[in-house]
C-alpha cells in the first residue's frame, strides 16, 4: 500500500501538468477572442461583449418589435428615420458608466433610450433578464415620429403604453396585459407602510375607480413628460389614454380615428363633434364604450395583476397571443469582430450625450488618442462633435481631420464635416463653405443609411444654396416623408418653396405652421410671411437688402435659417452644372395671384398627363366634383407621399386650391391620404 501511495504522488505531477497543458489551447483561444462584436440584421445593429448569442437574442428582439408595430398600425414600410446604435452590456459594472443618473438613483436598471439630434441611443444591462422591455414604450414613441401624422397626447401615450405591454420569445408574441406591471415585472420598494397602502399597483388599479377624465378633456390634454424613462405613469391620463388604445386597436377603429385627427386637426372641429362624426356615437357614449371593453377584460387583467405578485407560481394567461412574424429562422445576421479600443471609444462617444458622464467620456477619448496603439477615427469623431456641440468650429474640423487620416470610410466623420459646415453657416448667416464638399459628404451619408431624414433636409437645404430649386424640393419631401411630425423640414420646404417663387405653396405651408404648438416654429412662420410681399417684390428678404454702399454689388442669394436643430436627409442625385443653369433660367413672374386658397377633403377620381408636366385632377367631395389644374406636378407640394404618380385613382385626399370657377381651380397643394 506504501508503495502504491508514493507511486501515485509520483505520478499525479505529471498528469496535472498534462491536464493544464490540454486546457492551454483553449484557454488561448478564449483571451484571442474580441472583447467587443458587432452583430447586425437589416434593420439594426448591435454592439456587446457578452457575446454572439447574446447579441442576435437582442437583434431579434427589435426585430420582433419592429414587426410588431408594422402589424399594430398597417405598415408595409416601417422607417427608421435615424440611425439607431444599440449597445448591449455583459456586466452591471459596465452599464453603470453609461447609464443616468437623477437625485443618487438609476433611472433604470435594465436599460434606457436616449434620443439625439444625430442618432438615437438605445444601451441595455445584459444581466437583467428581458432588458429589451425597459425601453419598448420609448422605441414605440420614437416609430410614431417616424411613421405616423401629428396626433393628440393620448393617442401617442396610449399606443406607447399598450406597446409597452409586449412579452416575446422566438416564436410567440403576447399583448394587452397591464403594462406598468409589465414593464418593471415588480413595484418599487416603497418606503413605508403609507406607500404600501397608497401606492397604485396597475393601471387596471386606477381605471377601477369611479371618476375618470371626460373623454373631451382627455382629448385635449397635454402629456405628463419626463426627460428619462421609466418615470412613472400611475396616473389616470396614462391609464384611461392606454385603454382608450386597447378599445381602438382591438375593436378595429384606426380607421375611424384617422377620420377623428384630420377633424380635429385638418377641419378645426369641435372635439365632441368630431367624436360624434368620427366614432358614430356621442363622447359620453364612447366613454361608456371603453369602460365596457374594460369590464369584458377584467377577469384576464386580474389574472395577470395576480401572476405578478411576489411567491406566485401562476404565469397567467396573456390578452392576446400570436405567432410572432420574425423568429430566428426568418432574419439574416452578421457578426463583426470590433477591437478593444473601438470598442471603449464607441462607448465613450455615447457618455458625452449624458452631462453626468461627459467629464469621464472626454478623458477616456482624451486617453485614447494619447496613445498610438489605440488612436482611431471614433474618438476623433466624438471629440468633433463634442467641440461642435460649443461651436468650436475651428477644433471640429481638426479633430475631423485627424478621423479623416485614420479611417476615410468612417460615415460618421462625412456627416460631422457636413454638419459642421451647417452650423457654421447658421452660426455666422453666411454662405455654405465648401458647398461641393458638403453634397458629396452628404451623399456618401445616404448611400450608407438611404432613410438618414436628417441629410436629406441638410442636403436640400445646401442645393437651395447651390441653385437647383427643383432638387432640394425633392430632397425636403424625402425627409418630411421619413420624418412626417417634424416641423423643421416643414418650414424648410417652406423656405425652398419662398426660393423657389412658388408664393401659393409657401403661403398655404406656412399659413399652417404659424399656429404650430412650438413656439419657435410659430413665430418663424409668422415671420416668413411677413417677408414673403417684400421678398416677391425685391427678390430678396428684407435682412438683406442691399445697403447703399453696396447697391452696385449683385445680391446674395439667400442662406435659410432654421429656428432650431439643424436638418435633416435621403439619397437623391447630385445637382449639375446645367441642372443649376436650367433652373435659373426661370421666366419672368408672373402677377400677383390674390385668389384666396381654399380647402376641400375628397376622393381623387382620376389624374390626366396629357399635357405632362401639366396634370389636370378630377376631385370629388359629397356632391360637388371639381376640375384642378397644376402647371407642374413636379413642383406640387405634395403630403404623404414621396412623388406625384399620373396612375392614381379613387384616392382619398385634402387639397388646398385657388378656385377658378365653380367647378375648376389652380391647386396648391394636395395630400395623400
Amino acid at each position: 500500500m506504501p508503495r502504491v501511495y508514493t507511486y501515485l504522488r509520483r505520478l499525479l505531477p505529471p498528469l496535472f501538468l498534462l491536464w493544464a497543458l490540454a486546457l492551454l489551447p483553449a484557454a488561448r483561444a478564449k483571451d484571442s477572442e474580441p472583447k467587443w462584436i458587432r452583430v447586425s440584421s437589416t434593420h439594426f445593429s448591435v454592439l456587446t461583449d457578452a457575446g454572439e448569442k447574446k447579441g442576435r437574442e437582442v437583434v431579434l428582439r427589435f426585430e420582433q418589435m419592429r414587426g410588431v408595430f408594422a402589424q399594430l398600425m398597417m405598415k408595409t414600410r416601417v422607417n427608421l428615420s435615424q440611425p439607431l446604435e444599440i449597445l448591449a452590456l455583459k456586466t452591471d459594472e459596465e452599464y453603470l458608466r453609461l447609464a443616468p443618473v437623477r437625485q443618487g438613483r438609476l433611472i433604470s436598471e435594465r436599460g434606457f433610450f436616449l434620443a439625439g439630434a444625430d442618432r438615437d441611443y438605445v444601451v441595455l444591462n445584459l444581466f437583467e433578464d428581458e432588458s429589451w422591455r425597459a425601453v419598448s414604450h420609448d422605441f414605440a414613441h420614437m416609430l410614431l415620429n417616424y411613421n405616423y401624422p401629428p396626433t393628440q397626447a393620448w393617442f401617442d401615450e396610449g399606443f406607447a403604453e399598450y406597446f409597452s405591454s409586449l412579452r416575446l420569445t422566438d416564436q410567440q408574441v403576447e399583448l394587452g396585459g397591464d403594462p406598468e406591471l409589465n414593464r418593471s415585472g415588480r413595484q418599487d420598494i416603497p418606503r413605508n407602510q403609507s406607500e404600501v397602502r397608497n401606492q397604485p399597483k396597475s393601471l387596471t388599479d386606477l381605471l377601477n375607480q369611479p371618476v375618470w377624465i371626460a373623454m373631451p378633456d382627455l382629448f385635449t390634454m397635454k402629456a405628463e413628460t419626463s426627460s428619462y424613462p421609466e418615470a412613472t405613469h400611475h396616473t389616470l391620463f396614462y391609464a384611461q389614454s392606454w385603454m382608450v388604445m386597447h378599445y381602438l386597436l382591438n375593436q378595429n377603429k384606426l380607421s375611424e380615428t384617422g377620420t377623428y385627427f384630420d377633424l380635429v386637426q385638418n377641419q378645426k372641429v369641435p372635439v365632441e363633434q368630431a367624436i360624434q362624426q368620427a366614432y358614430g356615437m356621442s363622447a359620453a357614449q364612447f366613454e361608456q364604450a371603453v369602460k365596457d371593453y374594460i369590464h369584458s377584460l377584467a377577469p384576464s387583467l386580474l389574472a395577470q395583476d395576480k401572476a405578478q405578485q411576489p411567491g406566485s407560481a401562476n404565469p397567467g394567461n396573456p390578452l392576446y397571443q400570436s405567432p410572432s412574424s420574425v423568429q430566428p429562422g426568418t432574419i439574416g445576421t452578421s457578426t463583426q469582430k470590433v477591437s478593444d479600443s473601438d470598442g471603449q471609444a464607441l462607448l465613450a462617444e455615447m457618455s458625452l450625450r449624458l452631462p453626468e458622464h461627459r467629464d469621464q467620456g472626454l478623458k477616456e477619448l482624451d486617453d485614447i488618442v494619447s496613445k498610438p496603439k489605440m488612436e482611431n477615427a471614433i474618438a476623433h469623431r466624438a471629440l468633433a462633435w463634442a467641440h461642435l456641440e460649443k461651436k468650436e468650429f475651428s477644433q471640429t474640423m481638426e479633430e475631423l481631420g485627424r478621423a479623416m487620416e485614420l479611417d476615410a470610410n468612417d460615415v460618421w466623420v462625412r456627416y460631422y464635416l457636413a454638419l459642421s459646415k451647417y452650423r457654421a453657416a447658421q452660426s455666422s448667416g453666411q454662405l455654405f463653405h465648401g458647398l461641393s464638399n458638403m453634397m458629396q459628404d452628404l451623399q456618401k451619408v445616404l448611400d450608407w443609411d438611404p432613410d438618414f431624414a436628417e441629410a436629406y433636409s441638410m442636403l436640400a437645404m445646401a442645393r437651395v444654396e447651390g441653385g437647383g430649386i427643383n432638387s432640394a424640393m425633392a430632397s425636403m419631401r424625402t425627409a418630411i416623408l421619413l420624418s412626417p411630425r417634424s416641423e423643421d423640414y416643414q418650414l424648410n420646404m417652406g423656405l425652398i418653396y419662398m426660393q423657389g417663387k412658388n408664393w401659393d405653396a409657401a403661403t398655404a405651408l406656412l399659413e399652417r405652421l404659424k399656429g404650430s404648438q412650438n413656439p419657435q416654429i410659430a413665430q418663424a412662420a409668422r415671420k416668413n410671411l411677413e417677408d414673403l410681399p417684400f421678398l416677391k417684390k425685391y427678390g430678396l428678404l428684407p435682412q438683406q437688402a442691399p445697403t447703399p454702399q453696396t447697391t452696385a454689388s449683385p445680391p446674395q442669394p439667400i442662406v435659410p435659417q432654421r429656428p432650431s436643430a439643424p436638418p435633416k436627409a435621403v439619397t437623391t442625385p447630385a445637382v449639375t452644372a446645367n441642372e443649376d443653369e436650367e433652373e435659373r433660367a426661370q421666366p419672368p413672374e408672373p402677377a400677383p395671384d390674390k385668389r384666396p386658397v381654399q380647402f376641400i377633403k375628397g376622393r381623387l377620381l382620376s389624374v390626366d398627363c396629357a399635357s405632362a408636366p401639366a396634370a389636370l385632377l378630377t376631385v370629388t367631395a359629397g356632391t360637388k366634383t371639381v376640375k384642378l389644374r397644376t402647371e407642374n406636378y413636379k413642383s406640387l407640394l405634395l403630403i404623404g407621399v414621396d412623388e406625384f404618380s399620373c396612375a392614381w385613382t379613387n384616392r382619398p385626399v385634402a387639397v388646398n386650391y385657388k378656385a377658378g370657377g365653380k367647378t375648376d381651380g389652380d391647386l396648391v397643394s394636395l395630400e395623400l391620404q
